[in-house]
């Protein structure tokens, strides 16, 4: 039942703290690893913590699903499109990969019109272009030598939400559990894929951060970065369990606007760990992406339709 609020709103603190040191780790070890050699190990580790979780609980273990085509293009979304973030914390501070991801309500609103088929009035359309202000602002592009790679958050926030809106109808039949485990599975073997085609770095020929990270050579220095790995798929089980408890007994449009706080501890982890401090183009775009997020979580729950506001998986 969802009715304790006040602690689903620490279960989200935590989660949402926990999601940004398992970014910032992303962040720091990136210069020593390949992208999908932490996908590989992170994934692993993930799913043995979360069937141990089950166990204990005495869970059931779902591996089916009712929806196998939507399946296969959520976890395709959700792979392709949180690669697409983890490759943007090569080229950009780490509260700004994440303030832009947060794109993601403002396309889950439009996403929802069209393939839903849900109403949004004209307040929340308001709010969207006020999140998609901020999102311009944060990115100030220039057009005569735009960086594109700055677009990759914004291309994980896309994926993201098309994956939630299909979520939204595969939920009514797979458990959540059973969603994750798809997800884990599809990363497991793609990302074992990836190993016996490039994971000896014999494509890494380009001299660009984000190039070297996908392409470097696979378990080419593990003693330093496997305990970071395994650290990273650590808490991110973590990371699911709370905010899918937050979501379990609390509402949804209530602890929804909570997970905003990623953007403090996102800041805080990038001044303490890599020297960043947001210039201001970035907190006024934040201030309007949180401004206008929070605005479409508000009218949801006016309106009593769910739209952004029930979606534990991050």
């Amino acid at each position: 039942m969802k009715n304790n609020n006040p602690k689903g709103i620490l279960f989200i603190f935590i989660g949402m703290l926990v999601v940004s040191f398992q970014d910032a780790t992303f962040k720091y070890i990136y210069g020593s690893v390949s992208l999908y050699e932490v996908y590989f190990v992170r994934t692993l580790i993930s799913f043995i913590v979360i069937v141990c979780y089950l166990r204990i609980t005495n869970k059931p273990i779902i591996f089916s699903t009712h929806y196998p085509l939507l399946t296969i293009i959520r976890v395709f979304l959700f792979f392709f499109g949180f690669s697409s973030f983890y490759v943007s914390l090569t080229i950009m501070p780490l509260a700004t990969a994440t303030a832009l991801f947060f794109a993601s309500p403002f396309l889950m609103t439009i996403f929802a019109i069209f393939i839903l088929k849900e109403r949004v009035g004209l307040r929340r359309w308001l709010a969207v272009i006020v999140g998609f202000m901020g999102v311009y602002i944060i990115l100030n592009p220039d057009f005569s030598n735009f960086n594109y790679l700055s677009l990759t958050p914004v291309f994980c926030a896309f994926c993201y939400a098309l994956s939630m809106i299909i979520l939204k109808k595969t939920s009514d039949k797979d458990n959540v559990y059973s969603q994750i485990f798809h997800f884990y599975i599809f990363a497991i073997v793609t990302s074992t894929i990836f190993y016996f085609y490039m994971g000896d770095g014999s494509f890494n020929n380009i001299d660009h951060p984000a190039s070297q990270f996908i392409f470097r050579k696979w378990f080419d220095n593990l003693e330093f970065s496997l305990p970071y790995m395994i650290f990273t798929g650590v808490i991110a089980a973590v990371a699911f369990l709370s905010i899918f408890t937050a979501y379990r007994i609390a509402s949804p449009a209530v602890i929804s606007p909570f997970e905003y706080s990623i953007l403090v501890w996102a800041s805080m982890n990038g001044w303490l760990f890599f020297d960043e401090v947001p210039n201001t183009r970035t907190v006024v775009g934040m201030t309007l992406i949180v401004c206008g997020g929070i605005y479409i979580f508000i009218r949801e729950k006016d309106q009593d339709q769910p739209i952004v506001t029930e979606k534990p998986l991050r």
